[in-house]
């Protein structure tokens, strides 16, 4: 088979690169190398814009190195004429390529919808052109907003989005809009009502429904894969776009405590990436064989719920360090209190199931090589 991989230089698309070329598909992996997400030395850029590279390991981390049996291009998917020339016997788009993270300020809209929402209508219109009909879409779990909530007495209910002057006052979980009461948190579904609350979430969304339009339209056939938190080896370091395990990873590093917001009780799922590729390689055989016009989308989770405060404890204690995090009270605007995924849809339709239970991952995140 014949995948174009977009994003194959990132974190999540250098473990699907890896996987796919090891059970034997022939993958052309574009990446624009966006500095947000790759932070490499001048000297180690690709030399050429068809020499695409990714991050190198151990005491090379902040060079790069080439991709084994991946047919490479640096690349803008933004740009129309490269795509095309890139999609010729393509069998199934791998489309990973997003400016990921919440958003740091409202000024990062343009970025998330030029690299996130552009690119992917671009993609698409290349595939239609192309007469490629087959795509694998990178989502996230921030399409949801809040999770699922239930009170004891008016039952599943939907909170309104939290408001900064509870935050302050340390009220952190949202209550019942009916009755005021505490509500339990359950797991989301992939037929949950989709919620964005930053500019992430907001591409994000709108990345699905440019999908679903073209689904309808070329025809194709679409799966969307709605990762949750993601964290393993080569995981970008410390920055406002990286995940919170880096952050915790990075402070650790520098011999700081992990700064844990809120009262470090809001919940997450963490899945392994080699968990997310394996994921990836099971829609890609599911989409290759469904129907013209088709469409699905899975959650892609441990399904094993962890606390963020859990997430730093555990790290602190993995690495020896006499380090303990420090739960700041401090929040974010727009941050959602407990989003945990329910894993039976992909179980059962797509066969997935991830295999790294989080508490091992994550002490072994300890100690794995990130990137830049």
């Amino acid at each position: 088979m014949k995948v174009l991989l977009t994003g194959a230089a990132g974190f999540v698309g250098g473990a699907v690169a890896r996987q796919l070329t090891a059970r034997g598909d022939e993958v052309v992996g574009v990446d624009a190398l966006i500095p947000q997400a790759h932070r490499m030395d001048r000297a180690a850029e690709p030399t050429t814009p068809h020499e695409l590279r990714t991050p190198g390991s151990g005491s090379d981390q902040g060079s790069a190195q080439v991709v084994r049996g991946v047919g490479q291009h640096r690349a803008d998917i933004r740009d129309a004429d490269a795509v095309v020339g890139l999609l010729d016997g393509v069998d199934v788009v791998c489309h990973q390529a997003a400016l990921v993270g919440a958003g740091v300020t409202p000024a990062d809209l343009p970025l998330y919808a030029s690299h996130n929402d552009l690119g992917t209508a671009v993609l698409l219109a290349a595939m239609s052109e192309c007469r490629v009909d087959r795509l694998v879409l990178a989502s996230s779990m921030v399409v949801y907003g809040d999770g699922e909530y239930a009170c004891a007495t008016h039952g599943r209910v939907r909170p309104a989005p939290r408001l900064d002057v509870d935050l302050r006052a340390g009220q952190f979980d949202p209550s019942c809009p009916v009755c005021s009461d505490p509500l339990w948190w359950g797991l989301v579904t992939e037929d949950a009502r989709l919620q964005p609350r930053s500019s992430y979430a907001a591409s994000k969304v709108a990345q699905e429904h440019y999908a679903s339009a073209w689904a309808h339209q070329a025809p194709g056939s679409v799966i969307t894969l709605r990762y949750h938190n993601v964290y393993g080896p080569q995981m970008p370091r410390d920055t406002p776009y990286s995940g919170v395990a880096a952050m915790f990873r990075s402070a650790l590093e520098r011999q700081q405590a992990p700064q844990v917001f809120e009262d470090g009780q809001q919940t997450r799922d963490f899945v392994h990436v080699d968990d997310v590729a394996r994921a990836n390689l099971a829609a890609i055989d599911a989409v290759v064989g469904a129907e013209a016009g088709s469409l699905a989308a899975y959650n892609v989770c441990s399904g094993q719920p962890i606390s963020i405060g859990e997430v730093a404890a555990l790290l602190a204690t993995a690495t020896s360090a006499d380090i303990a995090p420090v739960v700041t009270g401090e929040f974010r605007s727009g941050d959602v209190r407990h989003i945990v995924a329910s894993p039976e849809r992909a179980r059962t339709e797509l066969g997935f199931e991830a295999v790294v239970d989080p508490a091992e991952g994550l002490r072994a995140f300890a100690f794995d090589p990130l990137r830049g």
